[in-house]
């Protein structure tokens, strides 16, 4: 199975920084993601170091298979001291899944977990590890196995306490109760929902209970689903071995998932080989990069370096709006979760320098980075082919 993460975040109303924090690491290897979700004391910049501190220690300790008790201990002891409080103080919600299902959370302080199978809740033990230094503080560690389309849900206390003193259906705040009703409302309608849309959707509702929709305190929603994985395929490039193209358009052809082509010349040689009409597309004025281009099963067709330049641009900067050709392909790669690059090693006359090595050759260092990006940032699974 598929883990698809996503963390959405709204600031305190009037702060310039996050008093929450999240990070997410994908051990491809293993199979194995680690995340951690912390809540800073208070709001702002304080409250930014002391959720950064945590949540960035914490993660490093699990990735390294630290023990968790010690590593708590040494975090909470670690954690700088409020002057305005006299205290330290920093919650926090421990992730650690792999794709066969096996998970594993430890929460200090935030509103619990939440585990929802289909559009219904399910409940689950935990076990209590309590703190040596800190005798009002405590662990609850849990262990147990998903299911495909099972979800996890976690959250800071912004959006439990969202609402207070405010009138509505969710009198009072909205509470870990209200946030399961939501849950259970819009699963129920989308059952595959994507981590990034379902967060995005409780943070947004989160903010709308408060006054004026100005947030009282730091809100932040993360999504963990279990799914099936979404694949696509980018080929670019054209093989080393002319012999050797009908052999690799038909591997494409073939393939299950969606389908992109990242240079002109390799789509016209796809063309060629599958017998099929390629014309070009009318993008928006005012574009600076090549037309994309259209052709019977195949999802997205784009020109090659330029357009893989911008996207590596796009995608480093998070810019996911963009209508021109490489924020289409940004939006193609982020709405799948495995893919696969067909990377041709016949070399382009028009970008490859002679005085270079191969290895530095524009159109494999591009994908390289791209691959890159894409699974330290947004946590995909990339598969590189050159042939």
């Amino acid at each position: 199975m598929f883990i698809d993460i996503h963390c959405t975040q709204v600031k305190k109303y009037g702060q310039n920084a996050f008093g929450d924090y999240f990070i997410s690491k994908r051990l491809s290897r293993e199979g194995r993601i680690t995340a951690v979700l912390s809540d800073g004391l208070g709001s702002g910049v304080k409250a930014n170091i002391l959720a950064c501190m945590t949540a960035t220690m914490l993660l490093r300790f699990i990735e390294e298979n630290f023990n968790i008790k010690k590593a708590a201990e040494i975090v909470m002891n670690s954690l700088p001291i409020c002057k305005v409080r006299k205290m330290s103080y920093a919650t926090f919600s421990i992730l650690e899944c792999n794709d066969d299902g096996n998970v594993r959370i430890i929460e200090e302080g935030n509103p619990d977990f939440i585990w929802m199978q289909g559009s219904e809740p399910k409940s689950i033990g935990y076990n209590i590890v309590r703190s040596r230094s800190f005798p009002n503080r405590h662990l609850k560690v849990y262990q147990f196995q998903v299911e495909l389309g099972d979800r996890l849900i976690f959250c800071s206390d912004g959006v439990t306490q969202a609402g207070l003193g405010q009138e509505g259906r969710y009198k009072g705040k909205l509470k870990r109760s209200g946030l399961i009703e939501l849950l259970q409302i819009v699963l129920k309608r989308q059952k595959n929902i994507a981590s990034a849309d379902l967060s995005r959707y409780l943070v947004q509702r989160a903010q709308n209970l408060e006054y004026n929709g100005q947030a009282k305190d730091d809100i932040s929603a993360v999504v963990v689903y279990f799914r099936t994985p979404r694949r696509a395929m980018i080929f670019t490039g054209a093989p080393c071995d002319k012999s050797q193209d009908t052999y690799y358009a038909k591997i494409f052809e073939r393939f299950d998932g969606q389908k992109a082509i990242c240079g002109g010349t390799t789509a016209k040689l796809l063309a060629r080989e599958l017998g099929q009409t390629l014309s070009l597309r009318s993008d928006p004025k005012g574009d600076d990069l090549p037309p994309t281009a259209e052709m019977p099963g195949v999802d997205l067709i784009t020109e090659g370096s330029l357009t893989l330049t911008r996207t590596l641009e796009y995608l480093d900067s998070g810019q996911m709006e963009r209508l021109d050709a490489a924020g289409q392909l940004v939006a193609f790669l982020l709405k799948s979760d495995l893919l696969i690059f067909m990377v041709g090693s016949k070399l382009n006359q028009a970008n490859y320098a002679p005085r270079q090595p191969a290895d530095f050759e524009i159109r494999r260092n591009l994908v390289r980075h791209l691959a890159d990006i894409l699974e330290k940032k947004y946590l995909k699974k990339v598969n590189i082919r050159h042939f």
